[in-house]
């Protein structure tokens, strides 16, 4: 298999789950990206924004942008840390009370999104994903260590 269709067709069928996502969202006011931090959140608890940013793979413009929305959303709040310099982002009682609704929304689509394969194939899929997002992050960190190094 050449690299290029690979990589291609793993670009496109994000590009296609980030449409149907954003269209499922849309009557609530929200984009992907945004229930990307609002998952997280609901998944992980209060996180920093560089926490956030990292996990997500978002540089820090688009994050602040993105916080900037939800909270004058008024789904998540930013709470200082005990070092001033430090701003930890969590969801709002309100998140928390419309949060079903965005998930089944969601869920409704990925579900569709994925019908056409079997459970086997799809466990086969998640696991291959797990290998690759692994190595993938092994990888920067290791790259980290080495730049931190020099």
């Amino acid at each position: 298999m050449e690299l290029h269709t690979l990589f291609h067709s793993v670009h496109q069928l994000s590009r296609q789950i980030m449409k149907q996502n954003n269209t499922a969202l849309q009557q609530h006011g929200l984009y992907s990206a945004q229930w990307s931090v609002l998952y997280v959140l609901k998944q992980k608890g209060r996180l920093t924004q560089k926490e956030l940013g990292e996990y997500l793979s978002v540089e820090a413009p688009p994050m602040t942008r993105t916080i900037q929305r939800l909270v004058k959303q008024g789904y998540v709040r930013q709470v200082p840390g005990e070092d001033k310099r430090v701003k930890f982002i969590e969801l709002t009682e309100e998140a928390e009370k419309k949060y079903l609704s965005w998930e089944k929304a969601v869920l409704q689509v990925n579900k569709q999104t994925i019908e056409g394969l079997s459970e086997e194939q799809r466990d086969q899929l998640q696991a291959l994903l797990s290998v690759w997002l692994d190595s993938l992050n092994s990888n920067e960190k290791q790259q980290g260590k080495e730049e931190s190094n020099e």
